[in-house]
């Protein structure tokens, strides 16, 4: 099995092995705690959302950013290296993601009222549909769906990436971040390979499931799911602003 999110990688499952049936993942155990990571980005969000309107200033939540950003790739790494710690480190990312989407999404509430009550409903009806899309078959993750969908998410990486090297020497890639018709196409096929990721960690947790393996790797389906879900907002809100300034 094949998936570009690196925290239900082949290599992350493929290894544990269950020892009893009360011990191992379940898909229902799964979504409990994807629940329950979800109402921890709420809550942390939550709070950098109202220090924000409290002051409105940006640089009252601009340390909680970079917390949020460096802290929440920090914790990730040590989830997906030490797969074990997954009930512990889960949770723990969930508030930092929070933290960093808070603020993050307030900033972007003040300069485009009502674009974040927008991007959050396109993120969650964009899951239910995948999920029953999914469920029904309508969508199936066959190996080359799953190729094609890797290599586009390891392309768009690259892309940030060079970007970001790029922007320290001064040079910027106008596309990406334009709201003209090339970056408001650029966000939209962004966000369908983002979605698509979906469909990949839904066929992952399900197959993880049925090969048993232990029950701490419901935490860790639900961290990758999250993982997913966060970059899938981030590039919906992105979207959203690009056809606001247009």
């Amino acid at each position: 099995m094949r998936t570009s999110n690196p925290a239900l990688s082949d290599k992350a499952f493929g290894a544990a092995t269950a020892v009893s049936p009360t011990d191992r993942m379940t898909i229902q155990g799964t979504v409990n705690k994807t629940g329950v990571l979800l109402l921890l980005v709420i809550a942390a969000a939550s709070y950098t959302w109202r220090e924000f309107y409290s002051t409105w200033d940006p640089s009252s939540v601009a340390p909680w950013i970079w917390v949020g950003a460096f802290g929440g790739f920090a914790v990730a790494m040590v989830t997906i290296f030490k797969k074990e710690w997954a009930p512990i480190t889960a949770p723990l990312y969930a508030v930092l993601e929070g933290l960093f989407l808070g603020a993050v999404s307030a900033t972007f509430e003040a300069q485009y009222p009502g674009i974040v009550i927008q991007a959050v409903g396109l993120t969650f009806g964009t899951l239910l549909a995948l999920l029953a899309a999914y469920k029904s078959q309508m969508i199936r993750a066959t190996e080359n769906f799953k190729l094609g969908v890797v290599a586009a998410t390891g392309g768009i990486c690259l892309l940030y990436f060079v970007s970001i090297v790029l922007g320290f020497f001064g040079i910027p890639i106008s596309f990406i971040h334009s709201s003209g018709t090339a970056g408001i196409l650029f966000s939209v096929f962004v966000v369908v390979i983002a979605a698509l990721n979906l469909v990949l960690d839904f066929d992952f947790i399900e197959n993880a499931a049925y090969r048993g393996v232990p029950k701490h790797m419901e935490w860790y389906g639900a961290f990758g799911l999250l993982v997913t879900l966060v970059w899938l907002y981030l590039e919906i809100l992105r979207l959203l602003a690009k056809s606001r300034r247009r």
